[in-house]
């Protein structure tokens, strides 16, 4: 539990330090991603996105436990 606790501190600090080029990618605007905007009201909801995160976590988890 300790080191998957380490791993996780020390990815949130290097997407800390790598925000300004990470929010240039495209990520967050893929096909799928539904955007409901309306005066006064936006909903922004990335299912294509939370699937492929889903789908790294996975694979980085599985190549960690082998």
């Amino acid at each position: 539990m300790q080191k998957t606790l380490i791993i996780l501190g020390v990815s949130i600090i290097l997407a800390g330090l790598l925000w300004p080029w990470l929010s240039k990618l495209p990520f967050g605007n893929l096909p799928g991603d539904i955007v409901i905007d309306k005066p006064g009201f936006k909903l922004f909801f990335p299912i294509t996105s939370m699937l492929l995160v889903s789908g790294l976590i996975s694979l980085i988890m599985w190549l960690l436990r082998k």
